[in-house]
């Protein structure tokens, strides 16, 4: 199972990173200061590091140029406030992988990091999921083109509707309050009294079918 260590001192924001990752099937484990994440990703012992650039006692910048000089290559994500191109570029020229802007949605993080693991090593998936491929009875959604295949027809989703369906499938049989959804799918900054989701869910159960998706009255929705 694939390892990651995420360096971010606001601890909601690594709560929610956590969360949403060892969700998806991987094992995660945080840190909020410089030191203590310059000191971890040496040991070699993580397959993956996102980075804020904002710790305390040693700048997250010094830390990913640090840990370059010294050799180490564990795949760098960058996620910060600092959203200038000079520091898109100096962290990107500084030896990171990829960089991402806050506030962020954690559909495209996970985007992100599945891309550094399938350029790393393209036979690796987490929890023995293919990282390009679900599947769940006669359901297969392809992560990649952002298709479902259901009685052998391909058709094609939208980003939204494609979260909500891997949230869905990752979750067999469990409820999940529209926060949860709201909060797996479209990230941090969400209103609470928003009917988005529930406009989702029926766009999506036209292309898969009502019957898929159940509504549980006062709680939420379940893949059936």
């Amino acid at each position: 199972m694939s390892r990651i260590l995420i360096a971010e001192d606001d601890r909601g924001i690594a709560d929610f990173i956590q969360r949403g990752l060892e969700s998806a099937g991987y094992t995660c484990e945080v840190t909020d200061s410089g030191p203590a994440a310059f000191a971890l990703a040496r040991t070699g012992d993580y397959d993956l590091m996102i980075l804020d650039l904002g710790l305390p006692h040693m700048d997250g910048a010094e830390v990913l140029t640090q840990l370059r000089a010294l050799g180490v290559s564990v795949p760098i994500i960058v996620l910060t406030a600092r959203t200038k191109i000079e520091e898109r570029v100096r962290s990107l020229e500084s030896g990171a992988d990829d960089y991402m802007p806050k506030p962020f949605q954690f559909a495209e993080l996970l985007a992100r990091v599945r891309l550094r693991f399938a350029a790393a090593n393209p036979s690796s998936s987490p929890a023995g999921i293919d990282s390009t491929r679900m599947t769940r009875h006669d359901m297969v959604l392809d992560l990649r083109t952002q298709r479902v295949k259901i009685d052998e027809r391909w058709k094609d989703l939208s980003r939204r509707e494609m979260g909500l369906l891997e949230t869905f499938m990752r979750h067999p049989g469990q409820i999940l309050s529209r926060a949860q959804l709201l909060s797996m799918v479209w990230g941090m900054n969400f209103d609470p009294g928003s009917n988005v989701v529930d406009v989702y869910i029926r766009t999506l159960r036209k292309k898969i079918g009502a019957e898929r998706i159940e509504t549980v009255r006062g709680s939420g929705y379940r893949l059936r």
